[in-house]
């Protein structure tokens, strides 16, 4: 039964497969929003009866069926008996059917009640908003905790000096702590950029109903507390418009974090190269060949790498779904469920294996001992004769005809102490602008919110 339908009677013939097209895999990704789905009914229901669409006690009892709807959601749902956690029925179309028909099934009447003044595009607009916002937290958390590593690991390997590369070309010394440290400040940007996101997404559709709003009464400020958004969508066709527009934001945020991770991972694979040589890995962290018994290939790094390629790509796969959509709702919008959710969670594992793998990593000593690395130092031969007194220009043209001639002689000794240098790496300035970045976020607000519905 769908709850557009106007009597019992199920699809045949080709009414079967155009079932079957629309519906697609729309139901395994609803089941994602099932808790989120309930968080909003009970918001709704406890709207509903302050503006006289159900009495307390129907609210009361509403609310009381969705908090133990709301424990199925939590649940293992894979149990071999199949009664280990929420499920959509074969025959209902979509989540927000489900819990209906839940509702219905136990209160009768009042089940039938909880629709009114809303409609299942804002209904899933919701859904989506509640669950974009909890997602954004988890990558916030899982990017705290790999800041932290880079950060302790910056610290540690602060005196570690690599070659710097500029075109993949010998530039100047860099060093370790350099590296892990200019990965750890990239996150706080990417985590900035994912707060402008987490704006757009903590903001309540609820009430839009359609796209056009209700002639009920209805009170969205009293639900955007309830479910503790920050703001609401104001006017009500924007809020359907801004489906679509919130994924492709989202999207882009995660494309800032993906860009850092495939660059860190490219680096890895570089620097595990036989030829640079700058690092190693214990061996169950590496895998080997058929063939050669010396392969050590950074198989984790490479799957990062390509992971986070394909999330690169998402915005722009978003916004070819949504390219000339009109105002208003259209079914276009149900896919993009399919490109997003799913990165979330490839995200938060390359992550994860990242930080496995750095924690484990094996960093190589006085690398720029090698002769071959004597270039490195050639601006610093450059900077100790302007300190004497040469004039720049007069210090490059002779360093630059000693090379050529084969008379250039160096120190490997590096004396940089400005702020964000080798010698000044300023991790606690880095971290202290990434505690900022997360604290802005208030995660603690949604939660009291949260736990106050479902109290």
């Amino acid at each position: 039964m769908k709850l557009w339908q106007k009597n019992n009677n199920s699809p045949s013939g080709d009414g079967v497969e155009v079932e079957k097209f629309t519906v697609g895999n729309d139901r395994e990704f609803d089941l994602l929003l099932a808790p989120f789905d309930v968080l909003g009914n009970i918001a709704h229901a406890k709207m509903l009866a302050t503006v006289g669409l159900l009495t307390n006690d129907e609210a009361e009892k509403l609310a009381t069926e969705l908090k133990e709807i709301y424990k199925t959601t939590q649940q293992d749902n894979s149990s071999p008996s199949g009664d280990g956690g929420f499920t959509i029925h074969d025959d209902i179309e979509d989540i927000h059917s489900q819990i209906e028909f839940l509702l219905t099934e136990k209160l009768g009447d009042i089940g039938k009640k909880i629709h009114s003044a809303r409609s299942r595009n804002d209904q899933v607009l919701v859904d989506i908003k509640l669950f974009l916002r909890q997602e954004i937290k988890q990558i916030v958390l899982s990017i705290q905790s790999f800041f932290e590593l880079l950060i302790q690991q910056s610290e540690k390997y602060k005196n570690d000096l690599l070659p710097g590369y500029t075109h993949l070309q010998l530039a100047m010394p860099s060093s370790f702590g350099l590296w892990f440290g200019a990965y750890a400040e990239s996150l706080v940007d990417d985590v900035n950029t994912l707060k402008a996101a987490y704006d757009v997404v903590n903001k309540n559709p609820l009430g839009s109903a359609a796209g056009y709003g209700s002639s009920f009464p209805i009170n969205r400020t009293l639900t955007t507390q309830l479910l503790g958004f920050d703001d609401l969508h104001y006017n009500v066709v924007y809020a359907q418009m801004s489906r679509g527009k919130t994924e492709r934001i989202v999207a882009s945020a995660l494309t800032n974090i993906a860009d850092t991770l495939a660059r860190l991972s490219m680096d890895m694979c570089l620097y595990l190269n036989q030829n640079f040589g700058f690092v190693s890995f214990p061996a169950e962290l590496t895998t080997g060949s058929s063939i050669m018994p010396h392969k050590k290939n950074p198989d984790v790094f490479e799957l990062i790498r390509s992971h986070c390629n394909q999330i690169k790509a998402l915005p722009n796969e978003i916004m070819m779904m949504t390219t000339n959509l009109p105002s208003g709702y259209h079914r276009d919008l149900q896919l993009l469920k399919e490109h997003l959710f799913p990165a979330f969670t490839t995200l938060n594992d390359c992550i994860n294996m990242a930080a496995l793998m750095l924690s484990n990593i094996e960093v190589k000593k006085d690398i720029l001992d090698d002769e071959k690395y004597k270039y490195l130092f050639s601006v610093e031969e450059v900077n100790r004769l302007v300190n004497n007194g040469m004039p720049f220009r007069d210090a490059y043209k002779k360093i630059g005809l000693d090379i050529e001639n084969g008379k250039f002689e160096y120190s490997t000794t590096v004396q940089h102490v400005h702020e964000g240098s080798i010698g000044n790496l300023m991790n606690d300035k880095i971290a202290a602008n990434m505690q900022k970045a997360v604290e802005s976020f208030h995660f603690e607000k949604y939660h009291a919110a949260v736990e106050k519905l479902l109290g």
